[in-house]
């Protein structure tokens, strides 16, 4: 199976900067009012992206075991990705006031963006590495 890492990693990548840029412009438009992106095609079309981009990351991770826990940069992007899906949760769901939409949907493009550097940096700092060394 290691010789369909790269085709996978890539499609994992894809699958992130997609999922991504669907929670942006869904967030978007929440917080100018608009009632569509609650409903439920594009709901299914977020949970489906994210579920390709799951099972994407489950294969890459079953073609590399020990990357799990050889490299602390990997950890750290589970950690944000927990915290940027609860953010995204609050901001489209839950939160009441429309200040309280803005604040958490920015706080969750923010992970989203510390998770992107993670990764690609290969470091735990993200882009703080890029910045100060």
């Amino acid at each position: 199976m290691i010789e369909f890492y790269p085709q996978i990693k890539a499609i994992h990548v894809f699958l992130a900067l997609l999922s991504g840029s669907v929670f942006a412009i869904r967030g978007a438009c929440v917080i100018a009012g608009a009632r569509w992106p609650l409903s439920w095609p594009v709901k299914g079309l977020s949970y489906t992206i994210d579920t390709a981009l799951l099972s994407a990351a489950l294969m890459l991770v079953g073609i590399l075991p020990g990357a799990m826990f050889a490299n602390g940069w990997l950890a750290v992007k589970i950690a944000l990705i927990f915290v940027y899906i609860m953010l995204g949760v609050f901001a489209l769901r839950t939160a009441r006031t429309r200040g309280a939409r803005v604040a958490l949907y920015m706080a969750a493009l923010v992970t989203y963006a510390c998770i992107y550097a993670t990764a690609r940096a290969h470091n735990p700092l993200g882009a703080i590495r890029w910045w100060f060394g």
